[in-house]
């Protein structure tokens, strides 16, 4: 890009980043294509990024952690990822250390927090949210999957459906009904954990991109779950939910800013070495502008992105800037995933360049986390209140 100075970045952020890249590299990149052919990462990668202590760095260390309240350092891990092209690594890593656990950091019970925190930031144990249903998407009031009192658990029936990291999971957040007659006063949120009796998955999805990423069903009969996983208190897991999803929107903008600079530096090099016409690619005024055009936008959004995550950082991130962040970002992710592609030509659709990978990759990010549309609808909720 245009080498701008980031002065949210600090020396030992810089430090940190170089290890995070050179573990990206020695073991992320060389196995994604492996990774693709199978559906989903190997429990190998996870065992590794507790080893080098990339999981849950947040977490405090009674509980295994370094206790590292700083984002920053989430957003580098985020950022590269994103940059080294491995799209499904960049959503199903950050999903378990900065979407899932801060549910469980939050609102667990000591007794939940010992069970599973330690086990997540070593790898042993992946996480997992559960929200959609197949008749409930961005509406989460809609939920029909139920959590009955039962005296000392609560019995679980029914289904989720889109889970990311859902074959490989062994820990999943869980969004249910506790009362089906309050709306959204009603949803609460659980801990089911693999070993629960009941508890079962479905084949990963034969999705268009995205995939190394498991996504899958998850199904819940008679799920008995020990009231030490309720999260925080019945009838407030809407709340919980809301309060949480700011920063899992940020995280997919994040990830779009790098994926989206990805391709285009992976363009950059390809216009410059392909020759039509008996000059290179480059030399034209089309692909020139186009470059520029990309190159603007994402240097933007990038200057926009670290702004957010100091906000983020000072407590000051709400849900309309998150919403505007994961709106603006995404869009801009396939606008220049297409235009990628189209200066590749035909290459640019053969699944063997980077190119097409992260173009079928960026759609999906429109859609999960909240739908873009309804991001504009939170963002209007803002500016007409």
């Amino acid at each position: 890009m245009f080498g701008l100075h980031r002065s949210l970045f600090t020396e030992e952020h810089e430090l940190f980043r170089k290890s995070v890249r050179e573990f990206i590299a020695k073991e992320i990149t060389p196995n994604n294509a492996e990774w693709e052919k199978n559906k989903m990462v190997s429990r190998e990668i996870w065992k590794k990024l507790g080893e080098n202590g990339f999981l849950g760095i947040q977490a405090p260390e009674s509980l295994g952690g370094v206790n590292i309240q700083d984002f920053t350092y989430k957003a580098i891990l985020i950022e590269e990822l994103g940059l080294s092209g491995c799209s499904a690594p960049a959503v199903g890593f950050p999903l378990h250390s900065d979407i899932v656990m801060p549910y469980i950091l939050h609102y667990a019970t000591e007794v939940a927090k010992q069970k599973y925190v330690p086990k997540m930031i070593a790898g042993d144990y992946i996480g997992a949210i559960a929200m959609t249903e197949a008749g409930a998407g961005s509406d989460l009031q809609a939920i029909r999957t139920s959590a009955v009192d039962k005296g000392d658990c609560y019995e679980v029936n029914g289904s989720k459906t889109f889970i990311t990291n859902g074959f490989l999971s062994d820990v999943v957040v869980v969004a249910v009904k506790t009362d089906p007659a309050k709306g959204a006063k009603g949803i609460s949120l659980l801990i089911l954990d693999r070993e629960m009796e009941g508890f079962t998955r479905g084949v990963p999805f034969d999705k268009v991109g995205l995939h190394a990423q498991d996504t899958c069903e998850l199904f819940f009969e008679d799920v008995k779950v020990p009231k030490e996983n309720l999260l925080g208190k019945e009838g407030e897991g809407f709340k919980y939910l809301m309060t949480e999803l700011a920063q899992e929107r940020l995280v997919v903008a994040l990830a779009a800013v790098a994926l989206g600079e990805y391709m285009l530096q992976a363009t950059i090099a390809y216009v410059k070495e392909r020759k039509a016409f008996g000059r290179s690619i480059s030399d034209f005024q089309n692909t020139r502008f186009k470059l520029a055009e990309m190159t603007a936008a994402l240097e933007q959004g990038r200057i926009y992105c670290d702004y957010l995550v100091g906000l983020h950082n000072s407590g000051r991130l709400d849900a309309a800037m998150a919403s505007a962040a994961k709106y603006n970002m995404t869009e801009l992710q396939c606008k220049v995933a297409d235009e990628c592609v189209q200066l590749h030509g035909g290459y640019g659709y053969m699944w063997e360049y980077g190119v097409a990978r992260a173009w079928a990759d960026a759609r999906v990010q429109r859609i999960y986390a909240g739908t873009n549309e309804i991001m504009k609808e939170l963002i209007a909720r803002k500016i007409l209140q």
